[in-house]
């Protein structure tokens, strides 16, 4: 009772509510705009990829490398934001994510200019993969993101604060997907290659992100917290022995073993169902305006229910969100399955996988660090993103080789063979796991 006290009096001080609201504010306001600026990479970026290489195999690494890129820059910018601050290590991300949208540009330019020979085709492949990469980056701070929202928030409104920092990306995620089509009216003004448009737009969209939290997220959140709270100052010391650290925080906790279980689960689903779904589309006569379409969709089940989401988990409890969300997951695979020739059942999958992929992130990410020791949770936040993104990297590559043997109903089908098997986990790291104590 004493440290919840504590604990309470310098949230409520008037420096502290202030710098609440300040960083509530610039992370809304680079979430909106990032999150456009990124969303044509589900959508454009994976047509680009077969429009430049030519080759599944390729295309599929071009595919997974914004997945691969994340997980990259995930634990960096854990470390970045241990040392320096989330405002370095969140404009650091959005930054390189703008220049991995140019790169797209010269790879789509690239491209249209080959004259086919080996050489030529390996560079613009090349030039896509690292484009594609970069725009991971983003990936990793919308990510990051989500958790700097709970630095300064009380504890048990923890799941709000971060899911309103998911929420707010809903209008930029589910327009991006479909900048194809400002994308296209560019492309006929400047001469731009095909697909080129899209990221042209981005690439000044995700820079712009990067200057709102160079220049507004002022005071720093982790700052604030190392003045306002002895106990959370960081420990100096070699990244390397914070980073063990980390790990061993995630072991010692069991609430942090299970949300890092659900999380990784249903971040694989998610991204391999989503990645093979505009191929499947097209394969069936589809074009870009159907693709994205979908896609927004899709986003829109992932981020526009969040602030609901985030209630329940603080009135109903987090684990229980997380199982139900499970529970949508399945479903979702079980459509896609049953409906794989019928595109609105298809529709239907994404959106309900979006759903799922949601109402389990959302309680899973605030429980993930409410029981760790508070000089381990940025670390143990990057720990968290880069395995998820790390797993989803190999689900996304794999997702092209199971669509070609088993279709796209077999893909959905694989989803199951993920998701039964953590429900279980999430059951028996439940049963394990000692009652939460006071979080700070």
């Amino acid at each position: 009772m004493v440290v919840t006290q504590r604990v309470r009096s310098w949230l409520d001080e008037p420096e502290v509510v202030q710098a609440r609201r300040r960083t509530l504010g610039t992370l809304v306001a680079a979430q909106v705009v990032g999150a456009l600026g990124a969303g044509a990479g589900p959508s454009v970026g994976v047509l680009l990829a077969e429009e430049v290489t030519r080759s599944e195999v390729w295309a599929g690494v071009a595919r997974a490398s914004t997945t691969i890129g994340a997980a990259l820059v995930a634990l960096p910018l854990g470390m970045l934001a241990a040392r320096h601050g989330r405002r370095r290590a969140l404009a650091s991300a959005w930054f390189a994510a703008g220049a991995g949208a140019v790169l797209l540009v010269v790879a789509a330019g690239a491209a249209a200019r080959s004259d086919g020979t080996a050489v030529a085709d390996g560079v613009s492949t090349a030039l896509l993969v690292l484009g594609m990469a970069g725009l991971g980056a983003g990936s990793a701070a919308a990510l990051q993101s989500r958790f700097a929202a709970t630095d300064l928030a009380e504890p048990a409104h923890r799941a709000r604060s971060l899911a309103l920092v998911v929420w707010v990306g809903t209008a930029g995620a589910v327009v991006g997907p479909n900048l194809g089509v400002p994308g296209a009216a560019i492309e006929r003004a400047t001469g731009l290659p095909p697909f080129a448009g899209a990221f042209a737009i981005g690439a000044v969209l995700l820079s712009a992100t990067g200057v709102v939290v160079a220049v507004l997220l002022r005071p720093d959140p982790l700052h604030v917290l190392a003045r306002h709270a002895p106990d959370l100052d960081r420990p100096s010391g070699a990244p390397r022995l914070r980073l063990r650290g980390a790990l061993a925080e995630i072991r010692r906790v069991p609430s942090a073993r299970l949300a890092l279980v659900a999380l990784v689960v249903a971040h694989v689903a998610m991204v391999s169902v989503m990645t093979m779904t505009p191929v499947h589309l097209t394969h069936h006569g589809h074009g870009v305006t159907v693709v994205g379409l979908t896609i927004s969709l899709h986003v829109l089940g992932m981020f526009a229910f969040a602030p609901v989401v985030g209630a329940v988990a603080d009135r109903v409890g987090r684990v229980p969100t997380v199982v139900a969300g499970q529970v949508l997951l399945l479903v979702a695979a079980a459509v896609g399955a049953v409906g794989r020739d019928s595109t609105a059942a298809v529709v239907v999958a994404l959106l309900v996988l979006g759903v799922g992929w949601s109402v389990v992130t959302v309680p899973a990410s605030a429980l993930l660090t409410q029981d760790v020791a508070a000089p381990a949770r940025p670390l143990v936040q990057g720990v968290s993103d880069s395995g998820m993104n790390a797993a989803a990297a190999v689900g996304a590559i794999a997702s092209g080789p199971v669509m070609a043997a088993l279709g796209f109903g077999g893909l959905a089908a694989v989803t199951v063979a993920l998701v039964v098997p953590a429900m279980a986990a999430v059951h028996v790291l439940r049963g394990r796991a000692p009652a939460p104590g006071p979080a700070v």
